[in-house]
């Protein structure tokens, strides 16, 4: 059985909750190699979408392996040689790790995204946040707060009644 976290962060609001409590690890890709390396990379990843840092590890934007292979291979270029950079999409959505959770969730309801990545105020990728993390941490926040205000709803049974049949 999971143990249950008592401590006030965890139980808090989502209002109150930061970003930076519920990112997740992110896999990148730095703008410096040819297009067919990023692929290679995505693949290994799993990823159809990878953010792409600079050396510093700051946040340029987002490719994904559709958009590369309509706009590399679909023209006849060489994704050997086609360097990276060309293919970075800029007008991608991210958020602070400094936000709340319910403005990142409400950003990407906005976006219509699942996923965006989190930056420093200096833009450094430092994670991702996923919608199904925020779905789980509403979850886990309710049930929480049903134990809390109704404290016997964990040791609640169902019964049930079958009326005993009379042979003679």
């Amino acid at each position: 059985m999971e143990q249950i976290n008592t401590n006030d962060s965890w139980s808090a609001n989502l209002q109150a909750r930061i970003v930076k409590d519920i990112i997740e690890p992110a896999k990148s890709i730095f703008n410096k190699v040819s297009v067919k390396a990023a692929l290679e990379e995505m693949q290994a990843q799993a990823t159809d979408s990878s953010p792409v840092i600079d050396q510093r590890g700051e946040l340029l934007g987002t490719v994904s392996k559709n958009q590369m292979n309509r706009e590399v291979g679909g023209f006849g270029h060489d994704p050997k040689t086609e360097p990276l950079e060309a293919q970075i999409e800029t007008n991608n959505p991210y958020c602070f790790e400094d936000q709340t959770v319910a403005e990142a969730e409400q950003m990407m309801l906005n976006a219509q995204v699942g996923e965006v990545p989190v930056v420093t105020r200096e833009k450094l990728l430092v994670g991702t946040i996923n919608i199904e993390v925020i779905a789980q941490e509403k979850r886990r926040r309710n049930a929480w707060n049903l134990l809390k205000y109704y404290p016997a709803a964990e040791n609640a049974t169902i019964g049930c009644s079958i009326p005993l049949l009379h042979h003679e």
